[in-house]
């Protein structure tokens, strides 16, 4: 789901320069952002919308042929007890390795989809207001196939004092993203590469341990794809990704780690490893389709320590114990010898 990250401030002697590098917030979530200022706190929040207002839309996704163009709104909300001017602003957007999505901050300048958007620079918005924004999209004759991403933020500045009391300015803003699939040949392809894993041993010798396996995902295709897939190890899986990381969604080009551990695999020395990824390719529409598997094998040691030294413990007890056997049948030998000795000793009669 889209956020903005919190805004970043970069400080130059006694001059400030603004350094926007916030990441898309989930429009559907009201997408509230704060920045203080000496007396008021700004609160607002921006959506897709239509001519009546925000439209349930959790961001802005087209499918236009290069040359085409269309005309979209969003409603900037404003939800502070003061009236606000907003700056506004699109940027070429992209996913972080973490998978969050963001866009470039205000220092660096767009050369992709972010270019094909045009939208008024500010809007004055009245307390507890909203106001109605239009944009335009419009996609170039050279645009290549595929999906391409940007962003559209509002933004306010203010200026706070530092822990050593200079003054930031310091530039917080909140968006929401922009998707546009140009249509032509769709290509989808991704590729599993730097399949890493490693062994956990549990040193109760009647528990088996865990995997961790450590891969990248490269979305090699000119669509969007859900990263989904399972990890084998020695007998056992587990699919990816959980529930705690949530979907991963990889533009084209993007490439993303993942780690997913393997429980109940027993450490047999060398154990089988396979990544197969399950791509699912999305579409504007909100339909799926499904890629063929693309798997990776690998092998990794996993030595069982625990059962060898127990093992280790059961061969010096049997050594000891076939040892002191030997011992008391050498004795026990010994003793019956010199018995023997000492009985035809006792029984020699001397001849006359």
């Amino acid at each position: 789901m889209p956020r903005f990250h919190a805004p970043a401030v970069a400080l130059r002697a006694l001059v400030v320069l603004v350094v926007a590098s916030g990441a898309l917030v989930s429009s559907s979530a009201a997408a509230l952002a704060a920045a203080e200022d000496d007396t008021t706190e700004v609160r607002w929040s921006v959506r897709p919308a239509d001519a009546s207002g925000p439209d349930g839309r959790m961001a802005v996704e087209h499918a236009l042929d290069p040359g085409e163009s269309v005309g979209d709104s969003l409603a900037v909300r404003n939800l502070s007890v003061v009236g606000v001017t907003f700056q506004l602003r699109a940027a070429d957007g992209f996913t972080t390795r973490t998978g969050r999505f963001d866009m470039l901050p205000s220092d660096q300048e767009s050369v992709a989809a972010g270019t094909w958007i045009t939208l008024p620079e500010q809007v004055t918005v009245g307390p507890g207001e909203t106001a109605l924004v239009p944009f335009t999209i419009a996609v170039p004759e050279a645009a290549e196939p595929g999906d391409h991403a940007a962003g559209i933020t509002a933004s306010v500045s203010s200026v706070q004092s530092d822990g050593d009391g200079a003054q930031v300015s310091v530039e917080s803003r909140v968006g929401l993203r922009v998707l546009t699939r140009v249509n032509g040949e769709i290509a989808p392809a991704a590729t599993v590469s730097g399949v890493d894993p490693g062994y956990e041993v549990r040193w109760n010798p009647a528990r088996p341990g865990s995997a961790t396996v450590t891969f990248d995902v490269v979305n090699d295709g000119n669509t969007r794809l859900l990263a989904e897939g399972s990890v084998a190890v020695g007998g056992q899986e587990t699919v990816f990704p959980s529930q705690e990381a949530g979907r991963q969604e990889l533009l084209p080009g993007d490439s993303r780690t993942l780690s997913v551990e393997v429980d109940g695999v027993w450490p047999l020395v060398s154990l089988p490893v396979t990544v197969e990824l399950d791509p699912v390719v999305l579409t504007v529409d909100g339909s799926t389709t499904d890629m063929a598997p693309v798997t990776a094998d690998v092998r990794m040691w996993a030595v069982p320590w625990p059962q060898l030294l127990v093992l280790l413990g059961l061969a010096l007890v049997v050594y000891a114990a076939v040892g002191n056997r030997r011992r008391q049948r050498r004795r026990l030998d010994t003793l019956l010898a010199r018995a023997r000795d000492e009985g035809r000793r006792s029984v020699s009669v001397p001849v006359p």
